[in-house]
């Protein structure tokens, strides 16, 4: 895109852009991160603007990914911050430091199907990223992520069962 269509399109729906992504975001720095953004990929894209659809309709369908996108980043942010955080209920993990579960839990541990159990062993006993156990696995961090919750709840029904 040229300079003088760029700023022609810059001037002509700022407004209106930044109007349409604090409807999303609901915060006036949010929003002008976003609008920007979207202005910079707009026009910096190497794909051009193919006239299908009105120009004010493109740009805000690329603000509407930039906003949806930095939402699934500040949730992944906030998943990862709370599973750092230390449970304070006495959680699978703290069990396995009171000798007298310990054996109990590598019990039901050793019983339970893969790729649960190896998974979980690999974030608690080898102290991997999900990142890094997908990668293990030739899968995303997000089946990482869903297979260890598995494992815990499966773990946690058995210690249920068991009364551990």
């Amino acid at each position: 895109m040229d300079k003088n269509t760029a700023e022609k399109l810059y001037e002509a729906f700022y407004m209106k852009v930044f109007s349409y992504v604090m409807t999303l975001a609901k915060d006036r720095n949010d929003a002008e991160e976003i609008t920007q953004e979207t202005f910079f990929r707009a026009i910096s894209t190497d794909k051009a603007f193919k006239g299908e659809s009105e120009s004010f309709t493109w740009l805000c369908a690329i603000a509407k990914n930039i906003f949806i996108d930095e939402k699934r980043r500040v949730s992944r942010q906030d998943d990862e911050l709370s599973e750092e955080l230390p449970d304070t209920n006495k959680g699978i993990e703290e069990k396995l430091t009171d000798r007298d579960t310990s054996l109990k839990i590598h019990l039901i541990l050793h019983k339970l199907e893969e790729p649960y159990k190896e998974v979980f062993q690999l974030r608690i006993f080898g102290e991997l990223s999900f990142a890094e156990i997908g990668s293990i696995f030739g899968k995303t961090e997000t089946w990482a992520r869903v297979t260890y919750h598995r494992a815990r709840l499966k773990i946690k029904e058995r210690m249920d069962e068991n009364e551990i």
